[in-house]
């Protein structure tokens, strides 16, 4: 078997840096992961263009919580779309689902139109509809490149058995990615378990905010929130090591 490619999932232009200095395949470029990953600006793209010649794959996500869009939501998705498809983008990635979980077929045919001839993947948000098999074939039906998946639960590792059936069932129609706790201490075995063709993995490391003036008690995102003064970019020595396990 052909050694399985690396993506790296990050949501700045200096992980994509580290990324690329760790040997990555290539990058699936959000914003906000604390969010699960939305669209990254058009200037944030732009920059890491003029620094980068890694693959960029961007994440087409307007929002946060659900994958059930308005038609507003639906009309900004097709429009950044277009726009990541002209600044030059290798994919772009989207999930939209019925209120009853199953894959929105009509929309996604429609985003999919627009960003061809890019290749395009579905993300996760098959990981919230009730059957693996039925919405993987309907992703085969409508000649989706890829599938990022932890099957069906909240690790790769709790979703082994799933993403065995599922990588089965796909043969050469679709490539199922399997993506969500992929980690230098897991990566072997998984690999071994799976044999996938790719995996996603999300390699972090906080570093230390250079401010020296640090008040306590102010805040700028909700009661839930990250560390205000750690800043969390990708490690490429992480990188480094799970291109060493392959």
């Amino acid at each position: 078997m052909i050694n399985p490619k690396i993506e790296i999932c990050l949501e700045n232009i200096e992980s994509i840096i580290a990324a690329q200095e760790g040997g990555a395949d290539r990058v699936e470029f959000c914003s906000d992961l604390f969010e699960g990953g939305l669209t990254p600006t058009l200037g944030m793209f732009r920059t890491a263009r003029k620094y980068c010649s890694i693959d960029m794959n961007v994440m087409i996500r307007p929002r946060g919580g659900d994958f059930c869009y308005s038609d507003i939501e639906f009309e900004t998705m097709l429009e950044n779309t277009k726009i990541f498809k002209e600044e030059g983008a290798n994919a772009i990635v989207f999930g939209i689902l019925n209120p009853d979980g199953t894959i929105d077929k009509e929309r996604s045919q429609q985003l999919i139109e627009v960003a061809r001839p890019l290749e395009v993947t579905f993300h996760r948000a098959i990981d919230m509809s009730p059957s693996a098999i039925d919405s993987l074939q309907t992703l085969i039906d409508l000649k989706v490149d890829r599938v990022l998946t932890s099957g069906l639960e909240a690790t790769v590792m709790e979703g082994l058995v799933t993403l065995k059936q599922m990588i089965s069932y796909a043969k050469d129609d679709i490539i199922v990615m399997p993506g969500c706790g992929i980690s230098e201490r897991n990566f072997q075995f998984i690999k071994k378990e799976l044999q996938a063709k790719e995996y996603h993995v999300y390699l972090p490391k906080g570093q230390p905010s250079k401010m020296i003036y640090q008040p306590d008690h102010i805040y700028m995102g909700g009661e839930l929130r990250q560390a205000e003064f750690v800043i969390t970019n990708t490690d490429n020595r992480r990188v480094k090591t799970i291109k060493g396990l392959i």
